[in-house]
């Protein structure tokens, strides 16, 4: 018999739909018990190589294990990403993947929430995790659906780009001046100031990449080369920075005691991207153009840059003068009641 049923209640389905091709499988119900034998009798006629794979019983470290072998090195951080991810695995238990849902993400999500995580971080770590069952369903190393693909990420707040004037800059460099011992310090931040580099963009800078009036950026976050005109003063200044102090060292933590010790009110989490935020904030208030400025900032999409475009000196100024209440001084000066006239 090709289906029966177990002491146990379970069914066995035992078929052989050609000979020499012989499948077994024990499942719950005998609806699924048939619906195998009929699944197996097809697909042996349209390929008779054809063999249904064996239960996929991995748990989430084994996954994230072939996810490293596979995709790790591929990424920038993929040492970094692959520990985070086993330490996630285990917090949630290390539940066989193909039983995962998004509710044990949700509740894992929860419970780090009230331990204080935050949002932010939160959502990055979905977005790696969802990535890891991605990567593995693309390379037809699991042949089941993303069971994270309908979990959102968490609202948030979005975030004060701060900026510094122009009297926040000569105080931010009178500072570096005067406490860093490292000229470096001075340099990098003017390069960034300059061109809108993230630091650690500019700390990699070598002399061949600062050139015929423009700096070349390598190790860019977005994997991708961008060339930024400079004013030829300051690639001579870089230049004969090289040839007396030699390449940058490392010195951001330097710049970030430096930018405390200045008193200049900077929000949590920024440090030296304010000197990003401040070249892009300034060159929209100059009156650049948005595109323009996603191709020196390297953003692979306008929606990032147009964070700046509050700042430009026509944004929303219809507001003002189409209003209901362009003309708004009657409500404060003194008001005379209208005579009433006969009628």
């Amino acid at each position: 018999m090709a289906i029966e049923q177990l002491p146990d209640g379970r069914w066995k389905v035992d078929t052989e739909p050609i000979k020499g091709k012989r499948f077994r499988k024990t499942v719950k119900t005998k609806a699924e018990a048939l619906r195998f034998e009929a699944t197996c009798r097809a697909k042996v006629i349209d390929a008779p190589d054809w063999s249904p794979r064996p239960k996929d019983t991995r748990r989430l470290l084994d996954l994230i294990d072939r996810w490293a072998v596979l995709h790790a090195h591929t990424l920038a951080d993929g040492e970094a990403r692959r520990r985070l991810l086993d330490s996630m695995a285990k917090d949630l238990g290390n539940p066989i993947a193909v039983r995962m849902t998004g509710k044990d993400y949700a509740e894992y999500r929860a419970s780090m929430l009230k331990k204080g995580a935050n949002p932010k971080t939160l959502n990055n770590r979905l977005a790696y995790l969802r990535a890891v069952f991605n990567v593995l369903f693309q390379l037809e190393e699991i042949d089941y659906a993303n069971p994270l693909a309908r979990v959102r990420p968490l609202r948030l707040q979005e975030r004060e780009l701060a900026y510094l004037n122009d009297d926040q800059v000569q105080q931010l460099f009178a500072v570096i001046h005067k406490r860093c011992r490292t000229p470096h310090v001075a340099m990098i931040a003017a390069i960034c100031l300059a061109t809108g580099a993230r630091w650690g963009e500019a700390q990699a800078l070598t002399p061949h990449q600062v050139k015929d009036g423009r700096v070349l950026f390598v190790n860019t976050k977005g994997k991708r080369t961008r060339s930024v005109p400079i004013d030829p003063v300051l690639e001579q200044r870089i230049l004969d920075h090289f040839k007396r102090h030699g390449l940058f060292s490392k010195c951001l933590n330097s710049f970030d005691q430096t930018l405390g010790v200045s008193g200049i009110p900077i929000p949590a989490g920024q440090s030296s991207h304010v000197l990003r935020h401040t070249f892009a904030s300034h060159f929209v208030m100059n009156g650049g153009n948005i595109l323009t400025l996603q191709k020196i900032l390297g953003h692979t999409t306008v929606a990032m840059t147009m964070r700046y475009a509050h700042l430009a000196p026509d944004h929303l100024q219809d507001a003002v003068r189409l209003g209901p209440v362009a003309d708004f001084r009657h409500f404060f000066d003194s008001w005379q009641k209208p005579e009433s006239k006969n009628p």
